[in-house]
């Protein structure tokens, strides 16, 4: 499941929480949203590590 989604599932958790005062659902939607929000920034880090060893073989091919 993708970070996005998690988050999703996790605010929709947290507000059927909310509306049924059901504490331990309103828990389970706010770990989801934190999973999910974790999942995006790791995603994110893992993108941008890939992008910058990309640029440095670029520029080691170049000086070849």
């Amino acid at each position: 499941m993708s970070g996005t989604t998690d988050e999703i599932k996790g605010r929709t958790k947290e507000a059927v929480g909310v509306l049924t005062d059901d504490k331990e659902l309103q828990r389970e939607g706010k770990t989801d949203q934190a999973a999910g929000a974790s999942k995006n920034k790791l995603d994110n880090a893992n993108d941008w590590g890939k992008n910058k060893i990309e640029e440095i073989k670029n520029k080691l091919n170049k000086q070849d």
